[in-house]
């Protein structure tokens, strides 16, 4: 794979520390720099332009959610890997629906961060087990209420790989399903057609498909778009 660069945000040093030291034995990695809060890492951001960001969610200042958010609507090419103690529903979907392509808890560090980060830039999304168990579950729950039947405890999911889509996700392809081209789209957004390419690219990972019609099928079986 070739070289890409990484922001780390995050406030306590012995996870700086970490990050930096598993980064730094990987000559494909450039580490750009580290911020210890949301201000500084939302500057250091806009000036450095990261093909990765590495963020915490209990960031001085406010929520890394913020900065993901940022992130998602100033420079959507830039892959957003979470690492948080929090693995609960509501700050892994929020987080998700803020841009974030990439979830892990940080009692997962025995992971290697380095192959992660080089999962996600490959077009995977790396996420917890225990984070990704919940949500298939909660995926199963919704599809099986969507039928009309009873949800079945402990069954596995017909979806495994599909997450949320984040907002600005969502919007491009109700406009696709309403019939815009993606040029139209980029003017009604008011950003340039490389964004929507993007999101485009990122709608096609996450529902596992090639092409808009594919794309707008998948999203209707799941219930995400109303006829």
């Amino acid at each position: 794979m070739s070289l890409f660069s990484v922001l780390i945000v995050e406030d306590q040093v012995r996870f700086r520390e970490a990050f930096e030291k598993s980064l730094s034995q990987a000559s494909d990695i450039r580490l750009l720099g580290m911020a210890s809060d949301l201000q500084q890492g939302r500057r250091m951001f806009d000036q450095l332009r990261p093909d990765v960001l590495l963020v915490d969610l209990d960031l001085p200042g406010g929520s890394g959610i913020e900065l993901i958010r940022h992130a998602a609507q100033a420079h959507p090419d830039c892959e957003v890997m979470v690492i948080s103690v929090f693995g609960d529903e509501q700050h892994v979907l929020s987080s998700i629906e803020a841009g974030a392509t990439g979830y892990l808890l940080k009692d997962s560090l025995a992971l290697d961060l380095p192959d992660q980060l080089r999962a996600l830039r490959s077009g995977g999304s790396p996420i917890s087990p225990v984070i990704a168990r919940r949500l298939l579950l909660r995926l199963n729950a919704g599809t099986q209420h969507l039928h009309g039947l009873p949800p079945e405890t402990g069954a596995a999911p017909l979806d495994e790989n599909v997450i949320a889509l984040s907002e600005q996700e969502s919007r491009v392809l109700h406009l696709a399903a309403k019939g815009f081209t993606f040029d139209e789209i980029a003017q009604f957004l008011q950003v340039s057609p490389h964004t929507v390419m993007t999101y485009v690219k990122r709608i096609y990972r996450k529902l596992q498909v090639r092409s808009k019609v594919e794309a707008i099928y998948e999203a209707r079986r799941l219930g995400w778009l109303r006829d």
